[in-house]
């Protein structure tokens, strides 16, 4: 099974932070390798089970599904069900936590997921470059104002 973690300082207060990724239907709204995103069934985007149907910038289109939210904990965890990736067993965890010096986030994106040998290292590394730590230099960029 292959494990890859990705942590970041947001300049942002926790709160802030939350507030902009907590929609589990709102990837497009500030991951950039993300461009549209349906949740199915017209179900609730905080409801466990739902799952959102999105599209890549680069063309190919993914299911997953919400395993867990806690806006007190300010968690999402979710599970890929259909990926163009040789990949499978997938969980994954994004979370956020307060940091007291300069009010700032504390972010943190885990996955494990079972791959062909061959292949697990790539997909890992491009799952933590592109998605994991993309996402948080968007989010870095837009409480900077860089965005």
């Amino acid at each position: 099974m292959a494990t890859i973690t990705v942590s970041s300082i947001i300049d942002a207060p926790v709160e802030k932070v939350w507030a902009r990724i907590r929609d589990f239907n709102g990837l497009p709204e500030w991951h950039p390798r993300m461009v549209e995103s349906h949740i199915e069934d017209g179900k609730s985007a905080t409801e466990i089970g739902c799952v959102r149907n999105f599209t890549l910038a680069s063309g190919p289109k993914l299911r997953e599904q919400l395993t867990a939210f806690s806006d007190d904990d300010y968690l999402v965890s979710y599970s890929i069900l259909e990926t163009p990736q040789p990949i499978t067993n997938h969980s994954a965890t994004l979370q956020l936590r307060r940091v007291t010096d300069g009010d700032r986030t504390f972010a943190e994106w885990t996955a494990t997921f079972d791959a062909p040998e061959e292949e697990a290292d790539k997909v890992a590394a491009g799952m933590g470059a592109n998605v994991f730590q993309g996402g948080f230099n968007a989010l870095q960029d837009h409480f900077t104002g860089k965005s």
